[in-house]
């Protein structure tokens, strides 16, 4: 059994950043210019499947980086939609996804999430909780459950019964299912985007942002 975080984790948030974006990419973006038409579409297709803009010229790098392996691309990008357009709500969702997030130290995963988070009504206040886990004060019964799910998951690879007992008191069998397998999916995304290298926006500032 790893050790399960339910509370703060010490981040030095500098540090982190200049280990996982360090110097610039690992792998540069595709210019848009140089993309075929094939994988221009694919990348607009799928942002037009979450509502975001479709305009070539805003296709963001890591998208740009991750089409150089169009098979896992797709499949990636797939199953993000389908965990984007799921059964859990949105606001769920982007609790449990900023958890990761931050047990991560995922520098764009963080950053774009907070920006989405608000989006779906999670509040300053709360994406500021998320960082100090399921022991915060102040989560409902439910929202703390579906943080100390993604603590276990990334901690124990497993949920607790009792876990999954005040999770299951809401959710339906289909969210029960698709709940480890959207964590497991940002998790990946946690990995790849830490792993390249992906540079930050200007709308996205990293695991400062709230």
């Amino acid at each position: 059994m790893g050790t399960i975080e339910r509370g703060a984790i010490a981040v030095d948030i500098a540090a982190r950043e200049a280990q996982v974006i360090g110097d610039g990419p690992r792998i540069e973006p595709l210019g848009v210019k140089a993309m075929s038409r094939d994988q221009i579409d694919l990348c607009i297709g799928i942002r037009a499947s979450v509502g975001v803009d479709t305009d070539p010229n805003l296709i963001p790098e890591y998208m740009r980086t991750m089409i150089r392996h169009p098979g896992i691309f797709r499949c990636q990008m797939e199953l993000g939609t389908v965990l984007f357009q799921g059964s859990i709500p949105a606001r769920e969702r982007e609790l449990a996804v900023l958890r990761v997030g931050w047990l991560t130290r995922a520098p764009y995963e963080w950053g774009q999430h907070v920006t989405i988070a608000r989006r779906y009504g999670v509040t300053t206040e709360e994406i500021e909780r998320v960082t100090q886990g399921s022991a915060a004060p102040g989560w409902s019964e439910h929202d703390r459950a579906i943080l100390r799910g993604v603590e276990e998951l990334l901690g124990d690879q497993a949920i607790s019964q009792a876990t999954w007992d005040v999770l299951a008191a809401s959710w339906n069998e289909e969210q029960l299912i698709e709940f480890p397998m959207m964590v497991g999916q940002y998790v990946a995304t946690a990995y790849v985007q830490n792993s390249l290298r992906v540079r930050l926006t200007e709308v996205n500032p990293g695991l400062s942002l709230r």
